[in-house]
């Protein structure tokens, strides 16, 4: 498929909608920090990111998006990651940004990864939800999909469920609608607390650390320079209203009994004054 049926381009408008294939990191992405320690490999196919003593490395989108479905598959830095992050996450800029993050937390060897997701609108997160994954992340590439429309956010991993975020605007509760968002990745040193709390720091014996990228796909509203409009011309793609079916609640069941090690929703010691209001909502609606 070339990249030229990769997208409907409408002249008269500042909105693209990217249809279902993987783009190259060249056309899509721009290196931000790390200069070599980020490589674009394979033709654009492949990205890797390393980590060093002296610096990380990260990249971003070239486009800005207000909604969509973004997937990327990683291949997460092997044996000792302890204080290592890899991430994945659509972000705004500035005062009041809003978020939506994958953050993938390193372990000594024989651990496991600790998988952070947590939600920003008008610059306020604290709402973590963190998973062990039921596979070994460091051994073979897994796609991780941020999907954001207007009614929730979705987070899956191989296509399968492990959190919703509900837009609960109705009741007071901020969601993130109306700030166009890039794509961030990166791999950085956050041995102060990324792994076990901070106890176990980073092994700089083993360093390069290198986490890798392939196969982005955004299939999305792209918003244009001037950032007026988001007007599809094809409103009939799933991702628009994309909920959670009765086989996705089970799953998200199963990875939240059996996977799961923390819920913002439970931290009652954290959240003294009562948790916060979605908490006392259904996590699928």
């Amino acid at each position: 498929m070339t990249m030229a049926s990769c997208a409907i381009v409408l002249a008269t408008i500042s909105c693209l909608i990217v249809a279902a294939c993987a783009g190259s990191f060249y056309d899509e992405m721009d290196i931000t920090f790390g200069g070599e320690r980020a490589k674009i490999l394979n033709g654009g196919q492949d990205l890797s990111l390393s980590l060093d003593q002296y610096s990380g490395s990260g990249f971003q989108s070239k486009n800005e998006y207000l909604f969509g479905r973004f997937d990327m598959q990683l291949k997460l830095v092997p044996g000792n990651s302890a204080g290592t992050v890899t991430t994945f996450y659509l972000s705004s800029q500035g005062a009041g940004h809003d978020e939506i993050d994958f953050e993938f937390l390193g372990n000594s060897t024989g651990n496991p990864y600790t998988i952070h997701t947590n939600v920003f609108s008008q610059g306020k997160g604290d709402k973590e939800q963190q998973f062990h994954l039921w596979f070994d992340p460091t051994i073979a590439f897994h796609t991780y999909t941020i999907l954001w429309n207007s009614q929730r956010i979705i987070f899956l991993i191989d296509n399968i469920p492990v959190r919703v975020f509900n837009n609960h605007e109705a009741a007071g509760i901020p969601f993130p609608k109306s700030q166009p968002m890039r794509v961030y990745a990166s791999l950085w040193n956050a041995d102060d607390w990324a792994t076990q709390g901070g106890r176990v720091k980073t092994d700089w014996t083993n360093a390069p650390f290198t986490a890798n990228y392939r196969k982005f796909n955004a299939n999305a509203d792209k918003v244009g320079p001037n950032s007026k409009s988001t007007t599809s011309v094809n409103d009939n793609q799933a991702w628009r209203t994309q909920g959670v079916d009765a086989a996705g609640r089970n799953r998200i069941r199963w990875v939240q009994n059996k996977h799961m090690i923390y819920n913002y929703c439970n931290d009652y010691a954290r959240f003294s004054n009562g948790v916060p209001n979605e908490c006392e909502r259904s996590r699928f609606l």
